[in-house]
């Protein structure tokens, strides 16, 4: 087995500045938060444990970009520095010790056993397990008991969903790291090292050479990984915008990967200084085998100049619609689907906060569906300076939720999303998108709403609310988590919405950096659906009536298989992947006031 290490962000001789250049640049921009004794950002004693790469990612590709775009690339080395005591020459973390990686030889058969691929567990997105590949029934879910726990070395986030494919467990880190660990054991396979934090679930496709891994990472790299061994087939960039990334699930089907394109420019557009907004959200189609794009679509025309804003700086539009989410595959129709984000600038258009149909062949847009319009927003529209909020003012009330292809007892075929109004939509993919119910579960925000997605066992939708309250710092430009606002799991009849079953959130106590709000994906099986909470628990509800039978709180402490100390904090973003009688949770999401952590967790009935 080949062992890979790529460094990445090393800077070149001279380019870096001196330490008490750092020092100063922290002083003036970082200080108010890592130093205030708030309890809401790493403190510097947690920043010194980390490298000057990981440092660097958080300032670039992670959640400080709002902060540091104010600076220039040699200022954001000087401060990664400087905060952790370490050059960028300082010898990077080689991967795990050698007692965690798996002994001995195991052959790698998708075939062999259940599955959990990628983000929905198949191409329409459905986030619902069989009974036969689950192998845990709705009796035996109050059962389910941690077997191990896997920590992520030097990691404040665990945002990245775990697949489960041929008996192994496929997932990526914060920290720019792949990891093929045993299903049973936890021990590693094979881990690989990308260019930036992964969040995207692995996609596990069939091609002539073999099982491959897909993924793409923060900064829109794509890549083809051996699913067996690791190595690398292939490595390809689906956007050069610099702040563009992949969130959502690359597609594979029939020979082709469907990559969804994001970006972090309505963070970045927030700064005064900066020419807001150029992005475009967009799809690009792969060859699976080769990584060459086959085609690419994107959601809103080429930017132009509009206006400047009151500081004399140009702006740009239109822009934005994002693809958050991972696309539903439609064979009958031979098409795409995927929903969109806001615009960042004006003007607003027609196809942000909406479902896009494209053809899977060519890319061409079929036709699409609006749900919000005029929603064009950056961070700034929340901020006391709100120089580059767009005239629109959001309200920010994009989707960031998959599109779940299903038929209906009628016979008729639907596309379902919630969204981040609050409000659930089914819209028919064969009548051009036509609106077929729309029911309201909250009352919607800018992290409120349905955030990332639900589950559907053909009868009912289980959707988690959100609903996130956010409470903006008087000492930095950023917010907390309202420990009183949000929350509640919901059942709405697939036929024609309606409500089945309500069940109200959780209080949060006096527990730090908590939120009742219910943000992460829904996952299903049959009898029951699992929804995690930025709280930390994980709750199973029956999907007859709602009732919880089963609530593991997971923000605490954890014995790693790897040797790695490790906690749980928020859930948040992913669901639990569910296959071969096992579950399986990362755990650890500290935006917007949520607890850090850094665990992927495995369960099984009684932990055996």
């Amino acid at each position: 087995m080949e062992t890979r290490i790529i460094v990445f962000g090393l800077a070149a001789a001279g380019f870096l500045l001196h330490a008490q250049d750092g020092a100063k640049l922290y002083s003036e921009s970082c200080a108010m938060c890592h130093d205030g004794g708030e309890g809401r950002a790493p403190a510097r004693d947690a920043l010194r444990s980390m490298t000057p790469e990981r440092v660097l990612a958080a300032l670039e590709t992670g959640p400080m970009i709002s902060m540091a775009v104010r600076r220039s690339a040699a200022e954001r080395r000087a401060i990664a520095e400087y905060v952790t005591g370490k050059s960028f020459s300082a010898k990077l973390d080689v991967g795990p010790k050698p007692e965690a990686m798996c002994k001995g030889e195991s052959a790698f058969d998708p075939a062999a056993a259940p599955g959990w691929n990628a983000w929905g567990v198949n191409t329409s997105n459905t986030r619902f397990q069989s009974a036969a590949g689950a192998g845990i029934t709705g009796a035996q879910a109050p059962r389910l008991k941690v077997k191990w726990a896997f920590g992520f070395p030097g990691d404040l986030q665990a945002y990245a969903q775990p697949v489960v494919m041929g008996g192994r467990v496929f997932t990526g880190s914060q920290g720019g790291k792949v990891y093929s660990l045993s299903a049973a054991t936890g021990c590693v396979y094979w881990y690989f090292e990308t260019a930036a934090g992964v969040r995207a679930a692995i996609s596990i496709g069939r091609l002539p050479r073999g099982y491959t891994a897909f993924f793409g990472d923060q900064s829109a790299n794509v890549y083809a990984v051996d699913a067996a061994t690791g190595a690398l087939v292939w490595k390809t960039k689906a956007d050069d915008f610099p702040v563009a990334r992949v969130t959502g699930s690359p597609t594979f089907y029939n020979g082709r990967l469907y990559v969804p394109v994001a970006s972090g420019e309505e963070a970045a557009g927030s700064v005064p200084d900066y020419e807001c907004c150029r992005f475009r959200g967009n799809l690009v189609a792969l060859d699976a085998a080769t990584g060459k794009q086959i085609w690419k679509t994107y959601a809103v025309d080429e930017p132009k100049r509009t206006k400047k804003n009151k500081n004399g700086t140009q702006l740009w539009g239109p822009s934005g619609a994002p693809i958050w989410s991972s696309p539903a595959i439609d064979p009958q129709r031979n098409a795409v689907y995927v929903t969109t984000g806001d615009n960042y600038s004006d003007p607003a258009t027609r196809m942000s906060d909406a479902f896009i149909a494209m053809d899977l062949n060519s890319g061409k847009i079929l036709w699409s569906r609006q749900m919000t319009a005029a929603d064009a927003y950056t961070s700034a529209c929340r901020l006391p300076d709100k120089t580059n909020c767009p005239d629109s003012n959001g309200p920010d009330l994009d989707f960031s939720s998959s599109p779940i292809l299903v038929t209906l007892a009628n016979g008729k075929r639907a596309l379902v999303a919630g969204q981040k109004s609050g409000v659930v939509h089914a819209i028919d993919p064969d009548q051009q998108g036509e609106v077929l119910w729309q029911v309201r579960i909250g009352k919607g925000g800018t992290m409120g709403g349905v955030q990332w997605g639900s589950a559907t066992d053909g009868s009912n939708v289980y959707v988690a609310l959100s609903d996130i309250g956010r409470i903006m710092l008087t000492y930095s430009q950023n917010t907390d988590a309202d420990p009183k606002q949000g929350g509640g799991m919901f059942a709405l009849r697939l036929s024609d919405g309606k409500q089945v079953w309500h069940t109200p959130p959780a209080s949060c106590g006096n527990k730090p950096r908590c939120s009742p709000a219910q943000s992460a994906a829904v996952s299903a099986i049959p009898g029951v659906a699992f929804s995690g909470s930025v709280d930390g628990h994980l709750r199973a509800y029956s999907v007859a009536d709602g009732k919880v039978i089963w609530d593991f709180d997971t923000a605490q402490s954890y014995k790693t298989v790897n040797g790695v100390e490790a906690r749980g904090g928020s859930l948040d973003g992913p669901g639990p992947a569910i296959a071969g009688g096992m579950l399986f949770l990362s755990s650890g999401y500290p935006t917007a006031g949520g607890m850090p952590g850094n665990v992927l967790l495995a369960f099984s009935v009684d932990g055996k």
